[in-house]
């Protein structure tokens, strides 16, 4: 399987400028390649844009500077991009700025390792943090700068499934904004707390409201907001790698629910609190870990009254309050806690132990690809424990 393995390295004040330019051609190339498709009306293909930057490069005589392989990756991307919008895995490939995350990918024949460094076409060689070993040697690696003002490599290596034996059989988890992950056995975890930062963000909004557009201290202030966001990232990162982590290790079959997060982001009271949590980010998360160690993920059709019934006896107590966090079950006079009960219910009707409620099955745009989603009709025929 294919995994990416990502170091932070601080480039000399040439490199910087050197790396600049190879941001901007990268930029360039993909601007000016979509502008052109958007004035035809058409994507024409990888193969009349490579040719027609070919032409380009007479007239442009500065996209020469850098390294032509990052120029067609650039144009791979583009076509990637196009391709997910025509089989509607997402939208419309729109331009780049300046600004935001900048990065240009190098293939194989346009940077080698050399020792404790990494040689970068047209850029000289520079130097990683080591943090951990390449499992392989790399077909690709990413030159990235974020918004902060931080550069990464991203390699692209081959890593080998790991054998570990899991100590359950499965387990169901429901998503929350109190609570991060509630699990079926019982465990619950809680995301880091981001409002500290969120509220310093806020405090430097104002402060940058009120600088002049494009002045230096406008740009400092500017620069200081986008650290505290790319801090708020790195903690989120890190809650959900180490989730996931933990659950796809664990268990050999993990239920998770699939949410309408776009439509739960359109309540104006909940959408700033449902942003932060990342639950899209780590149900990615665990869907790749679940193939590193050789687990199964099921996920559950969003229409499934997963809140609306007891685990226990399966009866039917309807529609809940957001405030309503006890529930006694009118059916066998069970007290289950709300999110407990819910992850109990995701984990019976994923393992298929009880006949789910419903009747049809449709296609939503976050519904993973058929076989890994738990079928209705498949669990339906399996009797009620």
């Amino acid at each position: 399987m294919v995994a990416r393995y990502k170091y932070r390295f601080y480039p000399t004040d040439q490199q910087k400028n050197s790396l600049a330019k190879l941001f901007g051609c990268a930029r360039y190339v993909w601007n000016e390649a979509l502008a052109h498709c958007q004035a035809v009306g058409k994507y024409l293909g990888y193969n009349q844009l490579s040719s027609r930057l070919t032409k380009l490069k007479e007239s442009v005589q500065w996209l020469k500077e850098v390294s032509s392989v990052a120029l067609q990756q650039s144009l791979r991307h583009l076509e990637e991009a196009y391709q997910k919008f025509f089989n509607k895995e997402g939208g419309a490939p729109r331009y780049k700025k300046r600004k935001t995350n900048q990065s240009a990918t190098l293939m194989s024949n346009a940077f080698s390792l050399q020792g404790e460094g990494v040689y970068l076409a047209k850029i000289g060689v520079v130097k990683p943090i080591w943090s951990r070993p390449l499992p392989s040697k790399p077909s690709s690696v990413t030159v990235i700068k974020d918004s902060a003002e931080r550069y990464f490599l991203s390699f692209v290596v081959e890593v080998e499934p790991e054998k570990i034996e899991a100590k359950s059989v499965s387990i169901g988890v429901d998503l929350g904004i109190k609570t991060f992950a509630a699990c079926s056995d019982g465990t619950k975890y809680h995301s880091p707390d981001y409002a500290p930062l969120y509220d310093r963000i806020a405090q430097l909004q104002k402060q940058l409201a009120r600088r002049v557009k494009g002045s230096n201290r406008w740009e400092r202030t500017r620069l200081r907001i986008a650290k505290l966001h790319c801090r708020i990232d790195d903690m989120r990162t890190d809650f959900l790698h180490k989730l996931s982590t933990k659950l796809t290790s664990e268990n050999q079959v993990i239920c998770l629910e699939d949410l309408n997060v776009r439509g739960m982001m359109k309540n104006r009271k909940l959408s700033k609190a449902i942003s932060r949590q990342g639950w899209r980010r780590f149900r990615e998360l665990c869907k790749a870990k679940s193939e590193k160690f050789q687990r199964e993920l099921r996920i559950l059709d969003r229409w499934e009254a997963t809140s609306q019934h007891c685990s226990k006896c399966n009866w039917h107590w309807g529609k809940l309050d957001l405030s309503t966090r006890i529930v006694v079950c009118d059916g066998c006079g069970a007290v289950h806690c709300r999110d407990e009960n819910s992850a109990k219910y995701i984990e019976q009707v994923g393992m298929g132990h009880r006949p789910t409620q419903k009747r049809t099955w449709r296609l939503s745009k976050t519904t993973e690809p058929k076989g890994s989603v738990a079928s209705v009709c498949e669990a339906s025929r399996i009797p009620c424990l």
